[in-house]
């Protein structure tokens, strides 16, 4: 049964999104018990200090605080540290710029509750993305194509970030073990639970290129993703997943 749920939302200068945001999920969410965490890295432009201004600061919404920027990775392992300390049933992922229409976070955890890992998916459904530049959209499904070949794994988006886990695969897929820091932190993520044997299920979302603020996507971010998907795929070959 779920109970307690916690949206995890990493920040790093979202100063013109984040505010707008929560206000967006308590307008559709305010007869439920649903509550926020946003994992700061840091952010310069302020992004924490208007958090904690936020009106339901320390009741339904709160601030983890890190040091400097580590990536998105080590953010969401923090965050879901965080949710783990205090009894959460149920984990959300989502991004900061409104990419991820709040919307949709009732249809996770509809699905979660008959599943352990549910996927926001842009490919589901052919292809369910609005304002990238072809490039960019070309590079995210031929990744999600390269990851599949060489994984094995039955995902058609498996760097989506938008996502609902439940607790049971945080505590079981062990997070100091997550290597990844970028987005193919989401791929580690989601073949380390599939290994486990964890239910997984995908629905389709509509995913919208963020209008403010800047994207974070960069070369390193690509490599790194390279590298991540052949080091899962030989650590499963020997037994190490």
């Amino acid at each position: 049964m779920i109970n307690k749920v916690l949206t995890i939302i990493p920040t790093y200068n979202e100063k013109d999104n984040i505010e707008k945001l929560l206000n967006k999920i308590f307008e559709l969410y305010k007869d439920t018990d649903l509550e926020v965490l946003v994992v700061d890295d840091n952010s310069p432009d302020g992004t924490a200090n208007i958090v904690k201004n936020y009106p339901l600061f320390n009741e339904r919404v709160f601030i983890l605080e890190r040091e400097k920027k580590e990536g998105l990775g080590k953010a969401y392992i923090a965050g879901f540290k965080w949710a783990l300390e205090r009894d959460y049933d149920v984990v959300v992922q989502m991004d900061a710029d409104f990419s991820h229409d709040p919307i949709y976070i009732k249809d996770l955890l509809n699905a979660i509750e008959n599943y352990d890992l549910v996927i926001g998916s842009r490919y589901i459904e052919g292809v369910s993305v609005v304002h990238w530049p072809m490039t960019r959209l070309l590079l995210s499904y031929a990744a999600s194509i390269y990851t599949r070949l060489v994984t094995s794994m039955p995902i058609k988006d498996p760097t989506g970030g938008f996502k609902a886990i439940r607790r049971e695969v945080l505590k079981s897929i062990n997070l100091d073990d997550i290597s990844a820091t970028g987005y193919s932190f989401q791929i580690e993520v989601n073949y380390r639970t599939w290994k486990k044997g964890f239910r997984i299920k995908e629905i389709p979302i509509i995913f919208v290129d963020r209008v403010e603020g800047t994207s974070k996507m960069n070369s390193k971010i690509i490599t790194e993703a390279l590298y991540i998907i052949w080091k899962l795929r030989i650590l499963s070959l020997f037994k190490k997943i």
